[in-house]
């Protein structure tokens, strides 16, 4: 199964911004950076929030084009799509994630998945 995914042309800026406006969303998109390459389990999110809420803000930031899913049995393994976010916003990305260490909700659970 193929998940639909924006290509790099069409990820908005407002859109971006909007859904990184979350502080679950931020959370996972922290976490995403901090394991830059290594794609993740939807289940190493589950400190952020219950399953349901969890395939939702990841449906969100799939839909935004700034993650990427992919379906793996019944697994998805998702990842940053820094590439595609610095070549249409330059620096946006680092930026955002440098600002939210001053919001301890966006980083709720990610020292305890660090461990």
């Amino acid at each position: 199964m193929l998940l639909p995914h924006p290509t790099a042309d069409q990820i908005s800026l407002a859109t971006v911004l909007s859904v990184l406006g979350d502080p679950t969303r931020l959370g996972i998109v922290a976490y995403l950076a901090r394991r830059e390459g290594m794609p993740m389990n939807c289940s190493q999110f589950l400190d952020l929030g219950s399953k349901t809420n969890l395939s939702y803000h990841l449906a969100k930031l799939r839909e935004a084009g700034i993650t990427h899913a992919e379906v793996l049995g019944t697994s998805r393994l998702i990842t940053l799509r820094r590439d595609d976010l610095d070549a249409r916003f330059p620096g946006l990305l680092d930026s955002v994630i440098a600002g939210a260490k001053d919001f301890p909700l966006a980083f709720k659970g990610i020292e305890a998945m660090d461990a």
